[in-house]
C-alpha cells in the first residue's frame, strides 16, 4: 500500500466539500499508452487496461471500477473503500453506481487551461457522455480543474520531504560539476558528467534526459529546452545551466551559473557583476512577493519589474511554475497574462504549494544568466527548498 496515495485520496475527499461539489469521476483506459496525468496521485503507477472509473465521493466514499485483472491492485493501494470488478462491460455498473451517489454534479478531468485536469480523452468523454445518458447528473458534468489544482498543489508532508531530497541531491551534484568544470570542455561533456553522476546515485532526471541538464556555454548556446550542443567553452563566459532529478517519486528544478574569468581578469568584468545581481534581486523580489491569497501574474510582475527597470529586455516566460511529480506540474503559474498561458497566472498561492523562481536575462558576449530555486508556499511567505545562490561562482 502507498500511503502516499491513500493520503491523497483522502484529501480529495476534503477538497470536494470545500469546493461544494458531490462526485469527482476520473475516467479512463489503457495506460500504457498515455492514461490519465492525474492517476499516479489518486491510484499509482499500476496500469489499467479496460476503460475504468474511480469516483471519490464529498461523503467519502472512494469507489473504482476497473477490470477484473487488475482488481487486486486496486485493492492493495488500500484507498478505495469499493473495488469493483466487470467482466464484459463498465456501462451498467457506472451508471448504477452513479444513480446510487445521486450527485447534483459531476467533476471530469477537461481543463481548457491545466494539462494535469484535462485527461479525459475526446473519445472517452463521449464514451462517458453516452453511459451516463438519461441520468440527472449528466447535464451537471462540470471540470475538475480546481480540485486537481489543489489536491496535487497542496503537498503533504511526506510530498515536501521527498522535494527537499532531490533538491538537496541536485546541489550536490551542482557542487562537484563546479570543481569538474574546465575551459575547452564542450557542453556535451559537462552534461555527461552531470548525467553519470544522476545515475551513480539510483536517481532519475526531473524531465527528458536528452535535455537534462540544459548546458549553455557563452553568448551562442541555444538557451531553452535543448540538450547540450558540441560548443566549447572559453574564457570570458558565462556557464549557465538547467539540471533537476526525480527522487522517490518527486522532482527538483533548479538553475545555477558559474563565469569563467578571461586572461588578465581578476574578477567577471561590470556587465556580467551587474546582470547576476539583477537577476539575484529579481528572485528575492518574486520570493517577498510570494504568500498564501497572492495571484501569480502579481509574483511576476514583482520579478519582471526589477529585470525591466534594470534596462533589460523582459524575459519571455513566466517566472515560475509549480513542481512536484513533474517539473512542470499543473495548476497555477507564476506568470504574465500573456494567451499561451491562459487563466493560470490568475490562480491564487496556497500553503503547501511548491514553486520554481527563474527570472534571468542575457549579457552580450558573455552568456545568459538565469538563476531559478524551489519554494514552499508557507502561512507568511515562502521557505527555501533549495540554497539561493546569492554569489556568483568564478573559476579562472
Amino acid at each position: 500500500m502507498s500511503n502516499l496515495i491513500l493520503e491523497k485520496v483522502n484529501q480529495a475527499v476534503q477538497i470536494l466539500n470545500e469546493k461544494d461539489i458531490d462526485l469527482w469521476l476520473t475516467f479512463t483506459r489503457e495506460t500504457s499508452l498515455g492514461g490519465d496525468p492525474i492517476l499516479p496521485v489518486i491510484y499509482g503507477n499500476s496500469g489499467l487496461t479496460w476503460p475504468s472509473a474511480l469516483l471519490i465521493a464529498r461523503s467519502g466514499e472512494r469507489i473504482v471500477i476497473l477490470g477484473h485483472f487488475e482488481a487486486e491492485n486496486a485493492r492493495l493501494t488500500g484507498a478505495f473503500s469499493e473495488v469493483i470488478p466487470y467482466d464484459r462491460g463498465i456501462r451498467e455498473v457506472l451508471r448504477e453506481t452513479v444513480t446510487r451517489l445521486n450527485p447534483r454534479q459531476v467533476a471530469i478531468n477537461t481543463s481548457l487551461d491545466d494539462p494535469l485536469a484535462d485527461g479525459l480523452t475526446y473519445g472517452m468523454h463521449a464514451t462517458l457522455e453516452e453511459i451516463l445518458s438519461g441520468l440527472t447528473c449528466v447535464g451537471c458534468l462540470v471540470s475538475s480543474q480546481e480540485i486537481i489544482a489543489a489536491l496535487n498543489g497542496r503537498k503533504s508532508a511526506e510530498e515536501i520531504t521527498r522535494i527537499r531530497r532531490a533538491a538537496a541531491d541536485t546541489e550536490a551534484i551542482f557542487a562537484e560539476t563546479f570543481e569538474f568544470v574546465r575551459t575547452g570542455m564542450s557542453e556535451q561533456e559537462i552534461g555527461a558528467f552531470m548525467q553519470n553522476a544522476v545515475n551513480q546515485r539510483g536517481l532519475g532526471f526531473g524531465w527528458v534526459e536528452e535535455s537534462c541538464p540544459a548546458v549553455n556555454a557563452g553568448p551562442d548556446s541555444p538557451v531553452g529546452h535543448s540538450g547540450p550542443t558540441g560548443l566549447r567553452l572559453q574564457p570570458g563566459q558565462v556557464l549557465h545551466f538547467d539540471f533537476g532529478v526525480r527522487k522517490e517519486g518527486f522532482c527538483s528544478d533548479i538553475q545555477r551559473v558559474m563565469y569563467f574569468l578571461a586572461p588578465g581578469e581578476s574578477q567577471p568584468p561590470e556587465a556580467v557583476r551587474r546582470g547576476f545581481e539583477t537577476v539575484a534581486r529579481a528572485m528575492q523580489a518574486a520570493a517577498a512577493a510570494m504568500r498564501p491569497g497572492v495571484s501569480g501574474v502579481t509574483v511576476d510582475t514583482a520579478a519582471r519589474a526589477v529585470v525591466t527597470a534594470a534596462g533589460y529586455p523582459e524575459y519571455q516566460y513566466a517566472t515560475g511554475h509549480q513542481l512536484g511529480r513533474h517539473a512542470h506540474d499543473g495548476g497555477g503559474l507564476l506568470g504574465p497574462l500573456w494567451e499561451r498561458y491562459g487563466g493560470m497566472p490568475t490562480c491564487l498561492l496556497e500553503v503547501g504549494q511548491v514553486y520554481t523562481i527563474e527570472p534571468g536575462l542575457m549579457v552580450p558576449g558573455h552568456g545568459y544568466i538565469g538563476l531559478e530555486e524551489d519554494v514552499l508556499v508557507a502561512e507568511q511567505g515562502v521557505e527555501f527548498l533549495s540554497d539561493p545562490q546569492v554569489e556568483l561562482v568564478v573559476r579562472s
